[in-house]
């Protein structure tokens, strides 16, 4: 089984390669590295996906990274494949190919985003329509179910996080196991693209930002 742990480790010559070594002390076979933020203090957060045998629990790989110094480990979650963020490439040449055909277009958005972004799923929402029901565009395989409770209305003016305890619009199965939420608009289309990380970790500002930037390109390709 695979795992996506996101880690604070020092940005230091050595680092890495001493923690690569102790996940396959413990069996763990390193997929991909992808470096999420850096930071003033000469340290990194990195998302690291981990393929462990299945006789392998979790917690194990926390443990053996947590054994080298100066890394925290900050999160840990299932994932299936490996973080490829240059996929958005390949991703926006096909949107762009697909223009004409918004449904098609739309689901190869929310095909590549979970790798891309590091996250559980995405949905695009349409608010175009004459009436004030909100209509569900695409979704990524591990959405939550289009159960009729798409929101009535959507408050989304910029790259945001959400806040389902706050914000009333948010339907309820959005935000079930602690899911972090961001949004986007689709800009100049009328529709918005929701993506979750089921359990966390939340978002970072510079991930709102990247998902904001998404959000910009996509828009400007369709109108």
């Amino acid at each position: 089984m695979s795992f996506l742990i996101r880690i604070l480790i020092p940005d230091a010559p050595g680092s890495l390669g001493r923690l690569a070594e102790a996940i396959g002390a413990v069996g763990g076979n390193i997929k991909s590295v992808d470096i999420v933020e850096t930071f003033h203090d000469r340290s990194v957060l990195d998302d690291i996906v981990v393929e462990l045998p299945s006789d392998i629990m979790a917690d194990t790989l926390i443990t053996a990274a947590s054994s080298i110094d100066g890394v925290v480990v900050d999160s840990i979650r299932p994932f299936s494949g490996r973080v490829d963020r240059r996929g958005q490439i390949q991703m926006l040449s096909n949107v762009a190919s697909h223009a004409n055909d918004l449904k098609r277009a739309m689901q190869e958005l929310v095909n590549v985003i979970p790798q891309a972004m590091t996250v559980s799923w995405a949905i695009v929402l349409d608010d175009t329509g004459k009436d004030t029901k909100i209509s569900r565009v695409a979704a990524a395989q591990a959405a939550p179910e289009d159960d009729g409770s798409n929101p009535t209305t959507i408050d989304v003016t910029k790259a945001r996080i959400l806040n389902p305890e706050t914000e009333e619009w948010i339907p309820a199965s959005w935000g079930l196991l602690d899911s972090s939420l961001a949004v986007t608009p689709l800009n100049g289309t009328g529709m918005v693209l929701v993506v979750g990380r089921t359990g966390g970790p939340d978002f970072l500002a510079s991930e709102v930002d990247h998902l904001g930037h998404v959000g910009q390109i996509v828009g400007s390709i369709l109108t």
